[in-house]
């Protein structure tokens, strides 16, 4: 079973025997609160954290696993030796690890202020069948000032575990701006290998990864992906936004709490993967928007090492090369690995 099908599973046991009316009033209050602008809704009980578990955890882990899966091919046979996950609430981030690399145990470790939703995730990790994510440490712990790792200065508090990987998902948006700078350097501290932050799609998220990517940088971390530099951002200061989609198939349960009738939705997510780790020769680009297929013509929109944004066209006549655009999808490196160069054309 794929830690997606167990992830599934699991949140199908939770909700057994849960009234659906209730469980939708309490997706319908917590989507409410999310669209209206301010502070993220509370949580306020288990209905609560449960219908934002059924609600919200298969995209999350969607776009983590996504995320994870960028570092994984930009850092080959790297696999981290511990996790951390700040703000990980119910988890997701954790399961997506375990998909991502799902052999042998590792330290884990979820941060968390709120305990409904660390219950939640405990309960629901005891029956996952991946060693590191049943074995998993639920820590109820304040964002931000008390963000101190031993041995690294700052604040004093009971601090943060070391890891190899330290995820930040979901999380930055729902804390004001000084305590985000907090956690993003206290994230960086703890990270003994790659740093990664996942946001919201949305110009405000990637705004926020923006800004994280920038701290990163700065404490000496090389991005790794999506972008092939550590330079600017050059979509930065324009009116668009980088961000990415990932593909989220809706079980029977998920369509009953979200009201939908589609099989699948997208997430749309903006992210980054910072390491201090080797690392592969950086992809020469990375496609940024859906690829536009024409007749003997693939279109690609590519933010490149050399050139910032740029825009390239593969035809039929290119032949190998014709065929794997033809299979590249929005957020791929380009060219592919085992084209072997870094022509972009």
């Amino acid at each position: 079973m794929t830690a997606e099908d167990d992830l599934r599973a699991g949140l199908g046991r939770l909700l057994d025997g849960v009234p659906a009316r209730r469980t939708a009033a309490a997706v319908d209050r917590l989507v409410a609160g999310y669209r209206g602008g301010g502070p993220a809704p509370a949580l306020r009980d288990a209905d609560d954290v449960a219908a934002y578990a059924a609600y919200r955890m298969p995209a999350t882990f969607q776009a983590v696993r996504a995320a994870l899966a960028a570092l994984a091919a930009a850092a080959p046979g790297w696999e981290p030796a511990g996790h951390l996950d700040v703000g990980g609430g119910t988890g997701a981030a954790v399961w997506a690890a375990a998909a991502v690399w799902p052999d042998g145990p590792r330290p884990t470790v979820v941060l968390d202020r709120a305990e409904p939703a660390l219950a939640l995730g405990r309960e629901l990790a005891a029956g996952a069948a991946a060693d590191a994510v049943r074995a998993a440490e639920w820590r109820r712990h304040p964002l931000g000032a008390a963000a101190a790792v031993p041995g690294q200065g700052g604040p004093a508090g009971p601090g943060w575990p070391r890891a190899g990987l330290v995820t930040v998902s979901y999380v930055l948006g729902e804390l004001p701006e000084a305590v985000r700078h907090e956690v993003v350097a206290a994230a960086a501290r703890a990270a003994d290998g790659a740093v990664v932050v996942v946001e919201p799609g949305t110009p405000e998220g990637y705004r926020r990864v923006l800004e994280a990517r920038r701290h990163l940088v700065a404490d000496g971390f090389e991005v790794l992906a999506p972008c092939p530099h550590s330079a600017a951002c050059p979509v930065a200061g324009t009116q668009d936004w980088c961000h990415f989609a990932a593909r989220v198939q809706r079980s029977a349960l998920h369509r009953r709490i979200k009201g939908g009738e589609l099989g699948h939705e997208d997430e749309k997510f903006a992210y980054v993967a910072a390491a201090r780790i080797p690392a592969a020769a950086p992809a020469a680009a990375r496609v940024v928007r859906h690829p536009q297929l024409r007749k003997g013509q693939v279109l690609l929109e590519l933010c490149t090492a050399g050139e910032g944004l740029a825009r390239t066209t593969v035809s039929k006549r290119q032949g190998p090369r014709y065929r794997a655009a033809r299979d590249v999808r929005w957020g791929d490196a380009w060219p592919p690995p085992e084209d072997g160069g870094h022509d972009l054309s």
